[in-house]
């Protein structure tokens, strides 16, 4: 005899499957595994590695991709400059996030086998400081199991402060720390690993 109440979970199941499977999930970034760093430069002869503690992203099911910076989080090692960047340069309290964007096509990514990895020339839009700037960027992606991937930067993507209105505050910078000069272009690099949900 027909029983739909055995029927109904045996067609749902499927479906529900389906829905919670990596291929149809979002992916949300692990901000405590990733990392965004750049370099800075000063008179001349001196690099330093600088990054943001706090980051926040996600990937759609429809490949559109963001990634929002916290820039009071700015974190150089030395409590004074990381207080200036945020006042003097990034005005945290008018410009309190950075954003990256992108859309990707997820396909060749969830098709990936563990472990395996695939390059990526992926067009991308920076936000900072009220600014927004597109660049072409090279990444790395890597299927690391079936719940997680990664993204990495192959090339850094360089930012030229005055394309985003920083000059001044690095001037004011340059005063305040009495240096001779701070490169004003600065290269980015990124670790974003993302968990499927």
């Amino acid at each position: 005899m027909f029983k739909p109440s055995r029927l109904l979970p045996a067609l749902l199941l499927p479906l529900f499957m389906l829905a919670g499977s990596p291929a149809q999930a979002n992916w949300h970034l692990d901000g405590e595994s990733s990392r965004l760093s750049f370099i800075t430069g000063k008179n001349g002869e001196i690099a330093e590695v600088n990054r943001f503690l706090v980051l926040h992203g996600k990937v759609d099911r429809k490949g559109a991709a963001e990634l929002s910076i916290e820039m009071d989080s700015v974190s150089s090692g030395i409590p004074l400059r990381d207080e200036r960047m945020r006042d003097n340069l990034f005005e945290v309290e008018r410009f309190a996030e950075g954003k990256v964007q992108a859309q990707i096509d997820l396909r060749p990514i969830n098709d990936l086998a563990d472990g395996a990895q695939l390059e990526l020339r992926l067009p991308v839009s920076v936000t900072l400081h009220g600014q927004t700037h597109s660049y072409s960027t090279l990444l790395l992606a890597t299927r690391l199991d079936e719940r997680r991937f990664q993204v990495v930067t192959l090339e850094p993507l360089v930012l030229r402060a005055e394309d985003f209105g920083l000059l001044p505050g690095l001037a004011e910078l340059r005063k305040l720390a009495g240096l001779k000069s701070i490169n004003p272009s600065v290269p980015v690099n990124a670790v974003l690993i993302f968990n499927a949900r």
